[in-house]
């Protein structure tokens, strides 16, 4: 049986100001209609009904989560009453669909990325689910990068770029996991051919994940070992807030998959994805005037150029800008160069260590 696991539970630092800890980019909409955790459950349709579907997200997010998914069972939130990254939302999911149905496959999937071709997507993961029935098999998806991006993490495969796009999708194994990089490690990854952009999603068995993490975090092993057994457990709140606490604060990439040397195999998917990681690539997935502007709200531009501008209620006017980034919101006004998208979570940085959490 075939179940998705939707990690909600970030922040979106680099989309401050819009992004903010009591509204995090997830619920936010990136020019349409539909907020970026809808489409992420609009795109499973086909492949995995509401009824199945779980979100993993804090407990100060439940309410939001449930009022813009609404189709999804209110028991299917589970709650975390601490953020302890990724690895420990994925153990807990797991185990809770073991204990659910023991043959369950999960497809995990972060909840604030764009994909373009659903259709595309829908047949990359039907290899890797084919893929994850092999015993103990760790798939993830890979992107073919399209220039040296020092935002994301690699991963190297056994197979070349060039040919993996030709093909159907297909399963190689992947040799190494690389971290960001700086540009000229960037730019060397992708001349060489056989480095992906690592997507953050996956697709496993529960008990294939559920054996990974105890043979290489048995800490974690042990936090999320009440979940396995008894489905009730996620009800219980002292036994989930005592799973947390004593799980660590680790990464999924950094806690299984680069130390399950042999069980780990990527698909490579071109279905146009984006992280949606800064107002970079927002600004590269809005439409755009004759100027290259992206325009949202009440905004007036003279002699300006390829510039992106987010309005609230207040007028914006921008006269001889070009590759600028505005965005305004009641209480913050962020302005700045296109190419300094990144540098966004260095002021909410900031904000946090000089007591201006209000702003954040």
């Amino acid at each position: 049986m075939l179940y998705a696991v939707i990690l909600a539970g970030g922040v979106g630092s680099r989309f401050w100001p819009q992004s903010r800890q009591s509204f995090p980019k997830q619920f936010l909409s990136i020019g349409g209609e539909r907020t970026l955790i809808q489409d992420t459950v609009d795109r499973l349709d086909g492949l995995v009904p509401p009824e199945r579907v779980f979100v993993v997200t804090g407990t100060r997010y439940l309410d939001e989560t449930r009022r813009q998914l609404p189709e999804v069972p209110e028991e299917n939130l589970l709650a975390e009453p601490l953020a302890r990254n990724t690895a420990p939302a994925i153990a807990f999911a797991a185990a809770h669909l073991y204990a659910r149905d023991p043959d369950a496959t999960l497809v995990v999937l972060p909840a604030d990325h764009v994909v373009t071709s659903v259709s595309r997507f829908h047949e990359v993961l039907d290899a890797a689910i084919e893929q994850a029935q092999t015993p103990g098999a760790l798939v993830t998806i890979g992107i073919a990068p399209t220039h040296p991006e020092t935002g994301y993490g690699y991963l190297q495969f056994d197979g070349t770029v060039a040919d993996a796009f030709e093909e159907t999708p297909t399963a190689f194994p992947v040799l190494t996991f690389a971290e960001k990089p700086d540009l000229a490690t960037a730019e060397n990854f992708v001349d060489s051919g056989d480095f992906l952009w690592n997507a953050g999603m996956f697709v496993w068995r529960a008990d294939s994940i559920l054996d990974a993490v105890a043979s290489y975090q048995p800490e974690l092993d042990r936090a999320m070992r009440p979940f396995r057994t008894d489905v009730r457990a996620v009800l219980d709140v002292a036994t989930v807030e005592d799973a947390f606490a004593a799980s660590p604060k680790i990464s999924i990439d950094y806690a299984v998959m680069e130390r399950a040397e042999g069980q780990v195999f990527v698909v490579p998917g071109a279905f146009g994805w984006s992280d949606v990681g800064d107002w970079r690539a927002v600004y590269t997935l809005s439409e755009k005037d004759e100027q290259g502007n992206a325009v949202r709200g009440r905004v007036i531009l003279q002699d300006s150029s390829r510039c992106h501008v987010a309005g609230n209620d207040r007028l914006v006017v921008l006269v001889g800008m070009n590759d600028a980034v505005v965005v305004d919101t009641d209480d913050a006004l962020l302005i700045l160069h296109r190419e300094a998208a990144q540098q966004v979570k260095n002021v909410v940085d900031y904000l946090h260590a000089n007591g201006l959490d209000q702003y954040v």
